[in-house]
């Protein structure tokens, strides 16, 4: 993670491709949204290896406003790349992300702020009246939600959403791949953060086009996958594994019984019955898994143990002398 700067309170990071037309009312929003507040603040646009003029706006947005850092990548990584290196390079204790499309409006911003400062560490916005079209947008989005919701168990009604706000400190712990932006909130809750919804001003997309479709949907259940996994099981991988192999050994041990039967009761061969060979695959496979799940149980210690990772997150200590410097400051990092 980039260093930090005491005089900087928020950090606003804005993933952005080919979005030339929407920056500069994009900057002047957020600075009349900011100006009422006594936070100093960043801006921190990241420019995903856009086509059109959009890194030669931000320069001179950047040149014309101290506040304002302009990144450019080499290449379109994706969305969830370059808000992992706007993060990288944020300076604030609290970071804000929202897209530069101007659908969010930046008026909401003091508003994630506020509850925040009520005590939670994730604000994630909510288009409750979202103004984009029903059957390609907004119902995909309405069931891929209510999956994330049923797989995490935490219930938020728009995951997609980017306009979110998080203190530093839980963005520390998280790394981000695939399309995994929009499933912070799932790795936050695995570590105990306090998170909170906020319904938000969506608006009208007003220059392009969006430049996601119906496949983002797919990629983010797939991610969905292995957040569950990781979340859950990353410490405890012979849970899976071996949960799975035992399952499959008692279904081989079921088919063993059937398979008697047949030929105590029913003279049915047993070279001669499929049922058999369907019992031994079982317990064949059953075996597979128990072993890959003693392999994965030596990877995570050897990843633990190797780097001094703990297996744990602590939110604060108090009494018995011990300042903060002295807590470890790592936590076991979900998706490195």
């Amino acid at each position: 993670m980039g260093s930090r700067d005491a005089a900087v309170d928020v950090s606003i990071v804005v993933p952005v491709y080919n979005e030339a037309e929407s920056l500069r009312t994009l900057h002047a929003e957020i600075a009349a949204a900011m100006a009422p507040l006594s936070r100093p603040w960043e801006l921190i646009c990241v420019d995903d290896g856009s086509s059109d003029l959009s890194f030669h706006v931000l320069e001179e947005l950047a040149r014309a406003d101290p506040r304002v850092v302009a990144i450019q990548l080499r290449r379109n990584f994706g969305q969830t790349a370059a808000i992992a290196a706007g993060i990288d390079h944020a300076r604030g204790r609290i970071v804000v992300a929202l897209d530069a499309d101007l659908q969010h409006d930046p008026a909401d911003i003091p508003r994630l702020l506020d509850k925040l400062d009520e005590g939670y560490d994730v604000v994630s916005g909510w288009r409750k009246n979202r103004a984009d079209p029903l059957l390609t947008r907004r119902v995909p989005s309405i069931l891929a939600n209510r999956a994330i919701s049923a797989v995490l168990g935490l219930q938020l009604h728009d995951y997609g959403c980017t306009l979110k706000a998080y203190r530093r400190e839980i963005l520390d712990h998280v790394h981000l791949y695939g399309e995994m932006h929009r499933l912070i909130p799932g790795f936050a809750a695995s570590i105990g953060a306090r998170i909170t919804e906020l319904p938000i001003n969506h608006r009208p997309r007003r220059f392009g086009r969006s430049k996601y479709g119906l496949v983002r949907t797919l990629k983010v259940l797939l991610d969905l996958l292995t957040v569950r996994f990781l979340s859950g099981y990353v410490t405890k991988p012979i849970y899976v594994f071996g949960g799975a192999g035992f399952a499959l050994a008692a279904t081989g041990l079921l088919v063993t019984v059937v398979v008697a039967v047949q030929k105590l009761a029913y003279g049915v061969w047993v070279h001669q019955n499929p049922l058999a060979w369907i019992a031994g695959l079982c317990f064949v496979s059953a075996l597979q898994l128990i072993l890959m799940g003693l392999l994965a149980e030596l990877i995570v210690r050897t990843y633990h143990e190797s780097q001094a990772k703990p297996i744990y997150v602590v939110r604060r200590i108090t009494g018995h002398g011990i300042s903060p410097e002295r807590v470890r400051p790592q936590a076991p990092s979900l998706l490195r």
